[in-house]
Order: structure tokens, then C-alpha cells, then sequence
């Protein structure tokens, strides 16, 4: 584990073999961070949240669900902040991101394989199924889900409570 200068691990963390930390970082008490996570400079991490656990990836094989490894990581560029008891699930094989600048309330859900944007802010109670694109941004408000595989565009906005089941353009709203 690296852990940069200036940052304060807070009381009953875990810190996950092979992750690294940037430097000025809060992470706030009772955080879980998994193996080969990546957290950049100046994040904070709200207490209660999980960060690399695995996503949700079965299949039915031989007639019962299997299983999927999850082998790929987190990141979460600089200057984000993601508030308590948010769950962001390490991807399946590349990277779930958390572009630079996003802010994530509490109780958010990020599958695996989501990227999120620079500059989003994504609040409180939405999930975001698997293996979905927020662009540049772009709002998720309060309780609005997201299918997986979608491309949503830079600056979308999603009211609070919508169910998005299509890719959404630059600017829709």
C-alpha cells in the first residue's frame, strides 16, 4: 500500500494490499478500500463506503448461476469526493473511474465497469448499472437509475426518480 503525504486515514478502515492513496486525502472512518484500488490526491471518502468490491457478474452455467471473477480495479481521480455508505464495485476486467472533480452523495450504487465523468455530481440514491458511460459534466439527481451499458453524453441531466433505458446525447436532458 502507498499512502501520500498529508492524508488521514480515519478509524476502522481497511486499505486493501497493492492500493495506492494520493497525498491530502480524507478517508473518513469505517471505509472499506479493496486490493489494487487507485485514489488520487485530495479525495474524500465519507465513512461507510466500500470501494473494489466485487460487481454483480453471474452467469448460468450448467443450469445454475456462476460466479464471475472480478479481476480489474477502481480508480477516482483527484478531487473527488464520494459521501457514506456509497458502494463503487471494482470492474470486471479494465476499471470502474470516478472522473476528477465528481461528487457522489451518499448512498450511491456504481456497478462494475462504470465510468463516471469529470465535474459530475451523481446524488444521493441513484444506481448505475454495469458497464455505463457518464459523460463530462453530467447530473444524476436523487433516486434515478441508470440500465447498464448505456453512453450517456457530457452534460446530461437526469431528473430525480427517472429510469434511463437508452443512450442519451450531449446536453439531453
Amino acid at each position: 500500500v502507498q499512502i501520500g503525504a498529508r492524508t488521514v486515514i480515519g478509524p476502522n478502515c481497511v486499505i486493501g494490499s497493492d492500493t495506492t492513496i494520493g497525498e491530502e486525502c480524507i478517508i473518513h472512518a469505517s471505509v472499506t478500500v479493496t486490493h489494487g484500488i487507485v485514489i488520487g490526491n485530495r479525495v474524500i471518502i465519507h465513512p461507510g463506503s466500500v470501494i473494489g468490491a466485487d460487481g454483480f457478474k453471474y452467469e448460468v452455467l450448467g443450469g445454475h448461476w456462476t460466479k464471475i471473477p472480478q479481476v480489474g480495479r477502481v480508480v477516482i481521480e483527484d478531487d473527488a469526493e464520494i459521501g457514506a455508505n456509497v458502494c463503487i464495485d471494482r470492474a470486471s476486467f479494465t476499471e470502474t473511474r470516478v472522473g476528477r472533480n465528481s461528487k457522489i452523495p451518499n448512498l450511491v450504487q456504481l456497478a462494475h465497469n462504470v465510468d463516471i465523468g469529470s465535474d459530475c455530481v451523481v446524488v444521493s440514491q441513484v444506481g448505475v448499472a454495469g458497464s455505463t458511460t457518464v459523460g463530462d459534466g453530467s447530473i444524476l439527481a436523487a433516486q434515478c437509475g441508470i440500465a447498464d451499458n448505456l453512453r450517456l453524453g457530457s452534460r446530461v441531466r437526469v431528473l430525480a426518480r427517472a429510469g434511463v433505458k437508452d443512450h442519451l446525447k450531449d446536453g439531453e436532458t
